[in-house]
């Protein structure tokens, strides 16, 4: 599996939006679960994308490109290249645009956040196999409201989150929200693509958390057409044994 991580650079406070850290252990990560990675805090270029199964894209407003920039992610999404979109990620100036690609977009610019606050996951396909190990856990985090959804087709929710009560979600508290999904759509004259969404690593930590790292390495190879669990499942090769040098002694 080839796997590009786009990054970006570190902002807000201290433990939260760590694009940077995020490059660095996640690159360990998914090269430890078998998977050949490349990455940058620079969009991928129509090479970077050439042999690519699936970019990860931890970047604060990812959704502004060039048309340069635009023009290579939609090619390289008609081929049926997978997408993965974490937390604002989909942010931009055209949130429609955006949502074309990964089932949903954000607006930069509007109150559309809860900020830090309770984020509590409502599992809404408890048979996905990417939700294998995801319960309704509550984490300290941050959701998105007033999104822009994908239609025909739309997406297929994993997990919903209601939006807590905090000073910036006035007349939005106790909305239901997807925060997790699916998207699975074709661009005009290409082929199947699919993308996978998870909307909270507004604080780092959460990364770590056993049952969201499981399930975004199966996030991870859904979105690149491979198995759900290849990922999850790799056993790396035995270590070749130097001449001379007795094998390690079993456990």
């Amino acid at each position: 599996m080839h796997v590009y991580l786009w990054a970006g650079l570190k902002s807000h406070l201290a433990g939260q939006h760590d694009y940077p850290q995020f490059l660095a252990d996640w690159s360990k990560i998914l090269t430890d679960h078998g998977a050949i990675v490349d990455g940058a805090f620079h969009p991928p270029t129509p090479a970077d994308l050439e042999h690519t199964d699936v970019v990860v894209i931890y970047k604060g407003d990812a959704a502004y490109l060039s048309d340069t920039e635009k023009s290579a992610l939609d090619a390289y999404v008609k081929r049926g290249g997978g997408l993965v979109s974490l937390h604002d990620s989909l942010c931009g100036p055209d949130p429609a645009d955006f949502a074309s690609l990964v089932g949903g977009g954000k607006h930069h610019g509007e109150v559309n956040y809860t900020l830090d606050a309770p984020i509590h996951y409502d599992i809404a396909d408890k048979s996905n196999p990417i939700m294998k190990d995801m319960s309704g856990i509550t984490i300290w985090d941050e959701a998105f409201f007033k999104m822009t959804w994908a239609h025909d087709p739309g997406i297929h929710v994993l997990a919903t989150v209601t939006i807590p009560k905090t000073h910036w979600t006035e007349g939005h508290t106790g909305e239901v929200v997807p925060q997790i999904w699916t998207y699975e759509h074709t661009l005009p004259g290409g082929q199947p693509a699919r993308a996978f969404v998870w909307m909270q690593g507004h604080t780092y930590a959460d990364f770590a958390n056993y049952q969201i790292q499981r399930m975004l390495l199966r996030g991870i190879a859904w979105a690149a057409h491979k198995p759900v669990d290849e990922l999850i499942d790799y056993v790396p090769p035995p270590r070749p044994v130097r001449p001379g040098v007795p094998p390690p002694a079993p456990r």
